[in-house]
């Protein structure tokens, strides 16, 4: 399940108590031995606080998982954040690419999803085809770090099943070209199908011919943003990813050039808003249809009304949403828009954030 369709399934959960833990981690040992520790006390604390708030008869489940999730978070994973997320029925581990502000423990009657949500906003996940004809393998990759191996929809393939066991049919070229693709067609229906329901683009690590017998049976081309040459003895999911982000920070960065230029061609037809105020109602009014906004811009709010906050100067104050940014984000991706950060220049032309409107 992709990041985005996490973040919806935690956001139904209303029957607390429901206990978020968001904390900072590190790659690499010995730092990463810390995280456990932290994690460890964090948990603690949460059961603390469970039982002299709730007693225990009511939350049996809830005290099990907080009892026993630490054992199945591998610090050798870690990227740079941790988020658990536990109730009486729900467990979920969550680790981004996207540090938070400060380790936190939220205990309260629906998950605190807005360090997620700031990661997720600011992150890039997408999968990552390794293609050859002895084996495929699909993963769903962060950034610069490897999630998980996808292990649904006939991944992994184990090779092309099209053996010829006529010899002086294997010495016909075309005949065993029309295997491979064949075979690479059923490869890329289930890409598709995982594309359809992660709605994530895929980099394909191959050789240039095998790429290009894909793209020649391929459903949906337009999901493949490109490929990296494989090495077949450095394929492992560490090995690949590197260069499969490389691909992926290009296509973002291209992406985010051509968006740019449509927000200041929508400027003078009037569809293009720069109030903070303005945009936030835009798009919990789902009339957000692409938002661009600074890397760094972040801007804490206290909320007046459903409508309507004055700034803050603190993030750290008491009833104080920590960054507005974030929410503003989230209402126009989970409303079907479109949301880019980008460090580009051209954004400087446009202000710390820009929303362009539906109508």
């Amino acid at each position: 399940m992709a990041l985005k369709e996490k973040i919806k399934k935690l956001a139904t959960v209303t029957a607390g108590p429901c206990v978020s833990i968001s904390l900072n981690t590190h790659r690499t040992r010995p730092a990463s031995d810390k995280d456990k520790i932290l994690l460890k006390n964090l948990l603690s604390q949460a059961e603390k606080q469970i039982v002299a708030e709730y007693g225990k008869r009511t939350v049996t489940p809830l005290l099990e998982k907080i009892a026993t999730v630490e054992n199945r978070v591998n610090e050798n994973n870690n990227l740079d954040s941790l988020h658990v997320f536990l109730s009486n029925d729900t467990e979920e581990i969550i680790r981004t690419s996207w540090t938070v502000p400060e380790d936190r423990l939220n205990i309260r009657s629906t998950f605190n999803l807005r360090p997620l949500i700031k990661a997720y906003n600011r992150s890039k996940e997408y999968l990552i085809l390794v293609l050859s004809q002895g084996g495929v393998q699909l993963y769903k990759a962060l950034e610069d770090g490897i999630e998980e191996e996808v292990k649904s929809d006939g991944f992994p393939f184990e090779g092309s099943p099209y053996y010829i066991p006529n010899r002086a049919e294997r010495s016909n070229a075309k005949r065993v070209d029309d295997l491979i693709r064949e075979f690479f067609n059923q490869v890329d229906k289930a890409v598709v199908k995982v594309n359809q329901e992660t709605e994530l683009e895929c980099v394909v690590v191959s050789t240039e011919d095998n790429f290009s017998k894909l793209m020649q049976v391929a459903d949906k081309s337009d999901i493949y943003i490109g490929y990296t040459s494989i090495d077949y003895n450095n394929s492992k999911p560490h090995d690949v990813v590197k260069p499969g982000w490389e691909i992926m920070k290009q296509y973002m960065h291209e992406h985010r050039s051509e968006a740019i230029v449509e927000m200041k061609e929508a400027i003078s037809k009037h569809k293009v808003l720069t109030d903070l105020q303005e945009i936030y109602r835009a798009a919990i009014d789902g009339n957000g249809e692409m938002l661009i906004v600074y890397d760094k811009f972040s801007q804490p709010v206290r909320m007046i009304d459903e409508r309507n906050f004055e700034l803050a100067k603190e993030a750290n104050q008491p009833d104080v949403i920590d960054d507005i940014v974030s929410d503003i984000a989230w209402e126009v991706v989970s409303k079907g828009g479109k949301v880019f950060f980008t460090m580009q220049d051209e954004i400087k032309e446009l202000d710390k954030i820009a929303l362009k409107t539906r109508y």
